[in-house]
């Protein structure tokens, strides 16, 4: 015990702590120069990995609608984690219906991710509360402080698994609002060109893939739902709810009034398009215009020091130079 604290002491020292931090800076770095080279994307492999998923879902819905149609409720997931949601009543306690609807925004769809997610939600306290009082008892903290950093860690633990799922859920959205308005584009060529809007999709589907994965796996099993769904209107429905973003919601809407009144879709997915282009040409614009303040504390904090060594530094080295001979 006494090295393990010796050995934390150790790493607080100002020549130790500079050499760690620099350590993980050189890390990341060669991480982020090697990571675009290990990633070479096979994309027929992942079209196929979409595939097999489209089929799965496909039959799991298939297997749901029957036993539906015999009077049979939803079968409940089994497995430690979905005895204990039901032990300790975690879908009311952490309200279930808000939790499954930002996994699905995270790309989480099955009753078991929402076991888990609550489960986590219900030890993930305890686990940060008893990490932060170790680490009290370690450096030796008071008493009073002991319990401040408790409390501390109870509460980070508690919105924890919160922020990882809206941060999950934001990358996948950022992903498919980028390549969003190209996967219209290429919806308004197929559907001009004379194909129906099932075979459009799942050509997109596939040609979008390069693009934004999640927005391919969202329309492969859109494309799934259009062919055994009783309820076309539905499957459109589900993917607006499953992306969770305003500009889907808005051509979905234009999918169901096609469906319902059979107005040509050709004419209301240009206008989509364009709509879609110039909103995310804006959006470009917004965070061009909120660079210059966000990039002024960088550029003091560390350009500036650095030009004033650079500038001022040999003048300072001989000013030292001649007190010294003096």
């Amino acid at each position: 015990m006494d090295m393990i604290v010796s050995f934390f002491y150790s790493l607080l020292e100002i020549r130790n702590l500079l050499t760690v931090i620099i350590a993980i800076l050189v890390f990341f770095t060669a991480i982020t120069i090697i990571l675009p080279f290990l990633e070479g994307e096979d994309m027929k492999k992942k079209a196929r990995q979409l595939t097999v998923e489209r089929e799965k879902l496909r039959a799991r819905q298939r297997a749901e609608l029957l036993q539906q149609s015999k009077g049979k409720l939803r079968e409940k997931p089994k497995g430690l984690m979905a005895d204990i949601v039901e032990r300790f009543n975690l879908r009311k306690l952490f309200e279930a219906e808000s939790a499954r609807q930002n996994l699905r925004n995270a790309g989480y769809r099955s009753e078991r991710h929402l076991a888990t997610f609550l489960v986590v939600r219900l030890v993930s306290p305890l686990i940060f509360a008893v990490g932060a009082f170790f680490l009290s008892r370690l450096y030796g903290v008071s008493s009073n402080m002991s319990l401040v950093l408790l409390a501390a860690g109870a509460g980070l633990g508690y919105f924890a698994p919160n922020v990882y799922l809206t941060n999950q859920a934001k990358h996948r959205q950022d992903s498919i609002r980028l390549a969003w308005s190209d996967a219209l584009d290429l919806l308004l060529i197929c559907v001009e060109s004379g194909m129906s809007i099932e075979q459009a999709i799942a050509k997109v589907s596939i040609e979008i893939a390069s693009a934004s994965l999640p927005l391919s796996e969202e329309l492969q099993l859109t494309s799934a739902e259009l062919s055994y769904l009783g309820e076309r209107t539905q499957a459109f429905e589900n993917l607006a709810k499953r992306t969770g973003l305003s500009n889907i919601k808005s051509v979905v809407t234009a999918f169901v009034q096609s469906e319902h009144y059979g107005t040509p879709l050709g004419q209301a997915l240009r206008v989509l398009a364009q709509e879609n282009r110039d909103d995310r040409m804006a959006l470009a614009e917004k965070k061009a215009a909120a660079l210059p303040p966000k990039l002024t504390v960088p550029m003091i904090v560390f350009f500036l020091p650095s030009i004033f060594i650079v500038l001022l530094g040999p003048s300072l080295i001989q000013v030292a130079d001649v007190t010294s001979l003096h």
